[in-house]
């Protein structure tokens, strides 16, 4: 497997995350019959939240992860980034959804989210300079 095969499957994997999440919210706004917005409906609202902030994190990190693997970084750079970007939306998105309020799998996805972020952030600044 190369690093670019690391990318493509990090990519699809949060690529499938971001379709189930979406599934989620239209699962949701069926059930409680609103098309537009959330209506009030706390369900609902946690389901865009979940789904909202893994858009927010996931495009990111991947244009990062693309970045390592078209900079050459070794592969179990590539690796470590992807694995602590999936493993750590998947934790938020499970956190998040059993509660609005703090929780471990809400805490620990986050923390796992900033920390692909920045080690991926920080190895291309690396390779940049050097």
């Amino acid at each position: 497997m190369t690093a670019l095969d690391a990318f493509a499957l990090y990519t699809g994997l949060n690529g499938l995350l971001l379709i189930a999440l979406a599934y989620n919210v239209i699962r949701h706004r069926q059930r409680a019959k609103i098309g537009f917005g959330t209506g009030g409906d706390e369900k609902l609202e946690l389901a865009c939240r979940v789904h909202g902030n893994a858009v927010e994190y996931v495009p990111v990190t991947l244009i990062i992860i693309g970045a390592l693997a078209m900079t050459s970084a070794p592969i179990l750079v590539v690796h470590g980034v992807g694995i602590t970007l999936t493993v750590g939306r998947g934790l938020h998105a499970w956190g998040l959804s059993t509660s609005s309020g703090t929780s471990p799998g809400r805490f620990i996805g986050t923390l796992l989210s900033w920390i692909s972020i920045v080690i991926g952030s920080l190895f291309l600044i690396w390779t940049a300079i050097s």
